[in-house]
């Protein structure tokens, strides 16, 4: 197995080609904090790209070999945690930075059943099919960050904030990212949400259907921000630098799905993006709140979450995990 340099070097390789918002973010964080982050990432997209057949995100592959490609995620995490090598840099960094922060075998398994959705080439039927998309695909890695920057795993209220840090970043993505993953025939509107408009599936991204689709998107953004401000109650109960690298994501990632809802039926012309200045602007501003109490527009904001951390979990159990 390699030495920790060495996968750490390898790790912000990789955050640095696949998220550049997240990578900027990272660089708040003090130095144990921010390697450990890089380190969980790498495993995070080293998963997403070994079930899609990327390379760091881009065009979907082929989906020819899925399900070995979902059993080898598997079995090099189940290594990982077993503290043997896996023959991949990505799965020996979660190794790694389990061993350093007491992360979890079933943590890192609510996130791969996330990947077996995909694999599945599932499509949400209700809200909550939709929500628990987002659990496992981004909440769930919410929650092993927090481990990450020092959370107890004992904390639930703060574990559930983290996990509402995901789910508020990953309704934005779905958000954005309709026409992309429409595509790729894709689609994660839930089916129950397309009949109340009348727009039948498969044909959400015609242009017959952009004004429908436009209301269906913002209010995915309306539910992120209720998560986004759930969040920030969260990151006020983190060390000073850690609270500002999360302060900073968040308004980052609350910028897309602001961005999305005001553009409306425009969302989708040119890919939503957060420039290099804005967020530049966010990290300062995220300093000066890092340094302020929570406001009571956030308390109020979260109060209009609908699905908490535990209705999420349990739902999953009781829905199971397709087979692709």
């Amino acid at each position: 197995m390699e030495d920790r340099s060495t996968l750490v070097a390898a790790a912000r390789d990789s955050i640095r080609k696949g998220s550049k918002s997240f990578a900027a973010a990272s660089a708040l964080f003090d130095r144990e904090t921010r390697e450990r982050v890089w380190l969980l990432y790498a495993w995070c997209r080293r998963c997403d790209d070994l079930i899609d057949d990327q390379d760091h995100g881009g065009a979907l592959g082929s989906a020819v070999g899925v399900t070995e490609r979902l059993a080898a995620v598997r079995d090099r995490t189940a290594l990982a945690f077993a503290g043997k090598p896996s023959g991949d840099q990505a799965f020996d960094a979660l190794g790694l930075v389990a061993r350093e922060t007491g992360l979890t075998l079933e943590m890192a398994g609510a996130v791969i059943d996330g990947f077996a959705l995909d694999a599945a080439d599932w499509q949400p039927r209700s809200e909550a099919d939709l929500m628990r998309y987002c659990w496992h695909v981004a909440g769930a890695v919410g929650v092993m960050m927090a481990v990450v920057m020092g959370v107890s795993p004992a904390d639930e209220d703060t574990l559930d904030r983290a996990c509402d840090l995901g789910l508020a970043f990953q309704l934005a993505n779905i958000s954005r990212d309709l026409a992309e993953d429409d595509a790729a025939q894709r689609c994660y509107v839930p089916l129950e949400w397309l009949a109340e408009l009348d727009i039948p599936p498969g044909e959400q991204m015609k242009p017959m259907h952009r004004k429908a689709m436009a209301k269906l998107a913002q209010r995915m953004c309306r539910m992120a921000h209720a998560h986004e401000c759930s969040a920030r109650i969260g990151a006020g109960r983190l060390q000073p630098r850690q609270r500002w690298a999360i302060l900073a994501a968040a308004g980052i990632y609350g910028e897309i799905a602001r961005e999305v809802e005001r553009r409306g039926t425009s969302a989708w012309d040119s890919r939503t993006v957060v420039s290099n200045g804005r967020k530049l602007q966010w990290i300062a501003r995220a300093g000066l709140r890092a340094l302020r109490p929570v406001p009571r527009s956030c308390h109020k904001g979260a109060d209009a979450r609908r699905h908490t951390r535990s209705d999420l979990i349990a739902y999953a159990s009781k829905q199971g995990v397709p087979l692709p």
